[in-house]
């Protein structure tokens, strides 16, 4: 059915369905960070019943946990879905016939699964059943949750955002200083859930070797959701004795190289970390071939943090699915490293798609156009 066929209602429901979805972001394996919610009128007006989130590690999927919640009172409710209800089997049954099977009488979703034993089949067997279906409802919204698994799906790659930090005169960094804080300390703690949402760090080796980070995630009660962190080393130059591999205990580390059999490659194994054998192209790590490598170890949202020369290598390749601008009203000067985004001059066909203040400090949500 058509989207002019939604109403305010669903708008509101959805928006809540993709809020919740957040929640298991990064930690629902190779699986969608799906959400649903199950709606009836109980004499007062629609309330939530029922509610479900893909859970951690990929299962069960959010409609099975909705509708354990929503017990009875599923029956003649209308379900939320941010993604399609999957339609093939396994040792359970498919979504959408358990849906079907409870009784709802109306489904609304965002997204349709572009896996192709998906694909239109999970509404069809709602539809078949008789169960109204609308398809499509804030659609842009709920991409910003999934888009990493729709993007592997049709890509076979991670997806890319890129994270800057952004002085008022344009500068991600400072050649004099070895760790510049550009912004302040609400933008970093937003920093830090970007982090806890996202399967990986990814940094280049200059950035591991002079700003020596841990890109951990610190944030209290966020600890625990720290990502896979990986350092882009075509030489296999990182040292051991870093903060990266000190922290290995914290969250791995994996160091892509195009000289897996170094001597320093072998040091940095022998200290835990998972060394990636990669091409290379024009003397750098082949990036499109990386994310390749990444989604099929089951990483699929990648934030990349630094540098200034990875960052446009990931532009470059068309791999940066959305930015993530901090931008402050702090000046570098003459010795500063240059943005290759500012708000005020974006790359091709992107576009800034919502707004914030942090403390003192500007964020930028941009995606593609």
């Amino acid at each position: 059915m058509a989207a002019e066929n939604l109403t305010k209602t669903d708008e509101r429901f959805m928006a809540a369905a993709i809020r919740l979805g957040r929640r298991h972001l990064a930690r629902t394996g190779t699986n969608p960070s799906v959400s649903t919610l199950l709606v009836k009128d109980l004499g007062h007006g629609p309330v939530i019943v029922g509610s479900g989130i893909t859970d951690i590690g990929g299962r069960p999927h959010a409609e099975a946990a909705a509708l354990a919640e929503a017990g009875e009172h599923a029956k003649g409710a209308t379900a939320y879905v941010t993604l399609e209800p999957c339609a093939h089997h396994g040792r359970t049954p498919p979504c959408a016939v358990s849906l079907v099977n409870a009784g709802i009488t109306r489904l609304v979703s965002a997204l349709t699964d572009p896996d192709e034993r998906v694909s239109g089949k999970g509404y069809n067997i709602l539809r078949e059943a008789g169960i109204t279906v609308l398809v499509g409802c804030l659609e842009d919204e709920a991409r910003t949750v999934l888009g990493s698994y729709l993007n592997r799906s049709m890509t076979k790659r991670a997806q890319a955002t890129l994270k800057l930090a952004v002085s008022a005169d344009g500068m991600i960094g400072d050649r004099k200083i070895r760790q510049l804080m550009i912004t302040q300390e609400q933008a970093r703690h937003q920093s830090h859930i970007l982090r806890a949402e996202h399967d990986a760090i990814i940094v280049g080796v200059d950035t591991a070797i002079i700003d020596n980070p841990t890109l951990t995630c610190r944030l209290p009660g966020l600890e625990s959701r720290s990502p896979v962190r990986i350092v882009l080393d075509t030489g296999a130059r990182l040292g051991v004795d870093g903060a990266l591999v000190h922290t290995i205990d914290q969250a791995p580390l994996y160091v892509a190289t195009a000289y897996p059999q170094s001597d320093n490659a072998k040091a940095l194994a022998d200290h835990g970390a998972k060394i990636m054998a990669c091409d290379i192209h024009d003397g750098r790590i082949a990036l499109p071939e990386l994310m390749e490598d990444l989604a099929a170890i089951g990483i699929t949202r990648a934030l990349v943090e630094g540098g200034g020369q990875v960052a446009r290598s990931f532009l470059r390749d068309d791999l940066v699915e959305n930015i993530c601008l901090f931008e402050s009203d702090v000046e570098v000067g003459k010795s500063g490293i240059a943005s290759p985004v500012t708000s005020g001059d974006l790359p091709d066909g992107f576009v800034i798609k919502r707004r914030a203040i942090f403390g003192p400090d500007r964020y930028f949500e941009i995606g593609k156009n």
